[in-house]
């Protein structure tokens, strides 16, 4: 049973790093500023948490209908794992030896983004310029910051796998 919780999760995993690094590609294809889309951003976010609950209900389901919590959680924290890992990778190739102008792009995007945010909330203008500044001084796509947006991404989707694991469990009364 071991074995299936893994390729399962495995293959969710596999299923969701290629969707994610298709939006990646194609949204780099038909316009660089789609990464910065709030709306894109959501549809991702949904997508990882819906292929983590697919993956922990095909695990269950595989085992005849019982996950324990951390058999659950085993489930989601692989696809998800898995998923953005292969999404981290695509970004760091793209934009670290594909097409490193292409990261320059993105930061005055989001420079940009940033300060209608800041002045949609009526932010003062000091706080603004210091928010600039420190987009301005950080390369998103270093090897560092990608490994601390992935840590990052793990720790809130990690969140969401234990509630799902919890929602999700179903012990097998036959095997206490």
């Amino acid at each position: 049973m071991e074995k299936s919780l893994k390729s399962i999760a495995t293959n969710y995993g596999l299923y969701l790093g290629i969707l994610l690094a298709l939006i990646t590609v194609l949204s780099y294809a038909i316009n660089i500023e789609l990464l910065t889309n709030m709306w894109i951003g959501i549809f991702i976010l949904i997508a990882i948490i819906v292929l983590g609950i697919v993956s922990v209900a095909k695990v269950k389901q595989a085992q005849n209908g019982f996950a324990s919590f951390k058999k659950a959680f085993t489930a989601y924290f692989i696809t998800v794992l898995i998923g953005l890992l292969i999404s981290t990778f695509v970004s760091y190739l793209l934009f670290n030896i594909i097409d490193t102008e292409a990261a320059e792009i993105l930061k005055e995007k989001t420079i940009e983004t940033t300060v209608e945010m800041m002045e949609g909330f009526n932010s003062p203008s000091d706080k603004i310029d210091e928010a600039v500044k420190q987009i301005e001084s950080q390369n998103q796509y270093a090897l560092g910051n990608i490994a601390k947006g992935l840590a990052g991404y793990l720790v809130f989707f990690s969140i969401i796998g234990l509630i799902v694991a919890a929602a999700m469990k179903k012990s097998n009364p036959d095997a206490e």
